[in-house]
């Protein structure tokens, strides 16, 4: 740089020389430096990344473990505003952090990359730090305070919901694009294995969030970082993982080549003399689904496509041979206020049968004890062995038993509702996202 004013040097090809290179990675080094220094809780996930430069690519590009720079780029950032690569690499660092990289591969990638673009923007306009300022933050705020009343909020989820649902037009899409995107999210979409992975980021971001109070004490840091880190680290469980602790101990009718026979080994001892003759078993000993309860609720905020997709789901999961007992004791419950029936499935196919010609009975209020106290009526008639556990596949809206059963329980839910009352402590939370359930239907 001279007199403060940077030139940029380049060869015949247009290719940046060897002290340009080295100037560009000198600002971006500064630039983590600035971060860390007046955002301190922010020194881990500056310093995860390997800072890479690839020139050519004519971008800055981002990875859960590369932040890849075009030197390029980033000299004309520095040229245009000295602030600005610091701002790219805030926004950038905030992706790693927010964890937006790991659910890309489900979605739709134009409007996922808008919804964290915008998110990621909103959560560094409310730090209100001057070093990352820009000229256009004014008409920014103004975009991002129409984006959070159309959404409902300024999340990836609920922002990716209103672009999805709502067909918003071309020009207003593209608006967004050019107004929030600083880095580009094309690797988030290929099956690569990252250094680091979800759950290093997960700890990363847990520290981070730790760390934010301190650091927040005195200065006004907004509402968007908290909640989105919130959002982030959210405990999602795994709805297959889940029904595995329904399965129980029994014999399963098939060969079992590790035990065998010992009357038929012995004989051929004794006739053959150092030839025995092994017999496998036609049983083992295995872990499966034998005995559960299914609840669905059938008030009238339920609709009977989701209840079927959810259905579905849970045959898809249970249809494989090696979850399921041939013969099974599930009782699959409608219950709105009370409960409207009750059928019993006692194998795989009769499942099937029962989503195919489902129809939902109820569509009065919520009430989730009906539910509870019918399985233990059941249970006194002696009609399970063994029960481990009840899905109540809900939205949520209804009064909870106060009393924690003797099986596990979990409340399955599509999509996260902010106005849903917590699940009991006793229980498990499970958290569907509709556009999957509509996969399973194809």
């Amino acid at each position: 740089m001279e007199g403060g004013v940077l030139r940029i040097n380049t060869d015949n090809k247009g290719r940046i020389m060897e002290k340009e290179a080295r100037l560009a990675e000198q600002i971006v080094s500064l630039s983590a430096d600035d971060i860390m220094m007046r955002l301190r809780f922010m020194a881990a996930a500056l310093s995860e990344p390997v800072y890479e430069q690839r020139e050519g690519c004519g971008c800055v590009i981002n990875t859960p473990d590369r932040f890849i720079y075009d030197p390029l780029f980033i000299l004309k950032a520095y040229k245009e505003d000295e602030r600005k690569p610091a701002r790219i690499l805030l926004h950038s660092i905030f992706h790693n952090v927010l964890l937006h990289a790991f659910a890309a591969d489900t979605l739709e990638k134009e409007l996922w990359d808008i919804a964290v673009d915008a998110v990621t923007e909103a959560v560094i306009l409310e730090l209100e730090t001057k070093s990352f300022s820009l000229r256009e933050d004014e008409q920014l705020r103004k975009k991002l305070k129409v984006l959070k009343e159309d959404a409902g909020g300024l999340t990836p989820d609920k922002i990716y919901r209103h672009l999805k649902n709502n067909e918003v037009n071309r020009f207003t899409l593209e608006d967004y694009r050019k107004s929030f995107a600083r880095d580009d999210h094309s690797l988030w979409f290929k099956k690569e294995s990252y250094e680091l992975d979800d759950k290093e980021w997960q700890k990363i971001s847990e520290r981070i969030r730790a760390e934010l109070k301190a650091f927040s004490e005195g200065r006004n840091i907004g509402d968007a970082l908290k909640e989105n880190l919130d959002t982030a680290l959210k405990e999602k469980f795994d709805y297959e993982a889940m029904l595995r602790r329904f399965m129980v101990m029994g014999e399963q009718t098939s060969l079992n080549d590790e035990e065998f026979d010992y009357v038929y080994y012995t004989y051929g001892l004794r006739l053959y003399e150092k030839m025995p003759l092994i017999e496998p078993l036609e049983y083992r000993e295995e872990k499966r689904i034998k005995d559960f309860v299914i609840a669905l609720d059938t008030s009238a905020s339920c609709s009977k496509e989701l209840i079927e997709s959810f259905l579905l789901k849970t045959y898809q999961i249970l249809g494989s041979e090696e979850s399921f007992f041939s013969k099974v004791n599930i009782h699959i419950l409608q219950c709105d206020a009370q409960v409207q029936s009750d059928k019993k499935i006692t194998g795989i196919e009769e499942l099937k049968e029962y989503i195919r010609n489902f129809k939902i009975r109820g569509f009065g209020a919520t009430d989730f004890r009906p539910v509870f106290r019918y399985v233990d009526e059941m249970r006194e008639k002696g009609e399970f062995d063994s029960l481990k556990g009840l899905i109540y596949f809900t939205d949520g809206y209804g009064i909870y038993p106060e009393k924690r059963p003797d099986y596990d329980v979990i409340f399955a839910f599509v999509g996260e509702d902010e106005m849903r009352r917590d699940v009991p402590a006793w229980s498990m939370k499970a958290v569907l996202d509709a556009e999957e359930l509509k996969k399973n239907e194809e």
